[in-house]
């Protein structure tokens, strides 16, 4: 049976924050939806890049390179191998696509 997805009832099922919930695959990759709020750990991968798509609210991307700020229906890729921090100052969805099996911590197991 043929079935769409509904990102705000993905949404809606998360609980905890920075706990990506999986919606469904792509070409060997994982398109996810996750809620965060506060810092996360800095990191990196160094095989693959990162991809975020800013659903609601707003993401900070601190880099090494420098410091990239999303609102909503903003997107953006950090290159593989590069440093980040995300940070939501505020509560914000996103939606994230990583090739599957990719930790969200990259080099922090």
């Amino acid at each position: 049976m043929l079935e769409a997805k509904n990102l705000r009832q993905c949404l809606n099922r998360i609980k905890a924050p920075w706990s990506p919930h999986k919606v469904t695959e792509f070409n060997g990759h994982d398109i996810m939806v996750v809620k965060v709020e506060g810092e996360f750990v800095w990191h990196s991968h160094s095989d693959t890049d990162d991809f975020f798509l800013v659903l609601s609210g707003r993401l900070i991307l601190e880099t090494e390179r420098g410091t990239v700020e999303l609102g909503e229906g903003d997107l953006y890729v950090v290159p593989r191998g590069v440093r980040h921090r995300p940070v939501a100052p505020v509560p914000t969805e996103l939606l994230l696509i990583e090739r599957a099996g990719t930790l969200n911590t990259g080099d922090i197991p």
